[in-house]
């Protein structure tokens, strides 16, 4: 079952995850390196015919690379028990599902804005997003036990 965010508890819970967030896009960029120099040395052991590369640096790499991947799982799944919906590591942008005028549409919030000031239907995006005003507030509601 979805659950609904009003925007009181969205941003409520923003203060929470929002320092997980932090570290997922940190984690995120630790493991695309890591990914990047695993390629690397990759691609010299095939264009040198398979020549030897420095083990142990292919270790340490592949034990960064690991342990980023590990806990980021770790930190996604915490933020998405949430009910939230991480939609671009890169940039820290997440959605929370609610209603309104009794359709489901998201308030849609980035690393770095001050509060969750913008919602957009599903299907449009980040590119749909729109200010929060006075009508919106009107009209949305989360789950009725909130």
């Amino acid at each position: 079952m979805a659950r609904y965010f009003s925007l009181a508890l969205a941003e409520a819970l923003l203060r929470e995850i929002e320092p997980l967030v932090r570290s997922a896009v940190a984690l995120k960029a630790s493991y695309d390196r890591a990914e990047q120099e695993l390629s690397s040395i990759s691609q010299r052991i095939t264009m040198s015919g398979g020549a030897q590369v420095d083990r142990s640096e292919m270790l340490v790499i592949r034990g960064r690379f690991d342990a980023a991947g590990a806990r980021l799982r770790e930190i996604l799944e915490e933020v998405q028990e949430h009910g939230c919906l991480v939609k671009d590591l890169d940039t820290g942008l997440l959605d929370f599902p609610t209603l309104y005028h009794g359709r489901e549409v998201y308030l849609c919030w980035r690393l770095d804005e001050p509060g969750i000031h913008f919602w957009h239907p599903i299907e449009d995006g980040f590119r749909g997003r729109q200010p929060i005003d006075q009508e919106f507030l009107k009209n949305h509601r989360g789950d009725s036990q909130q």
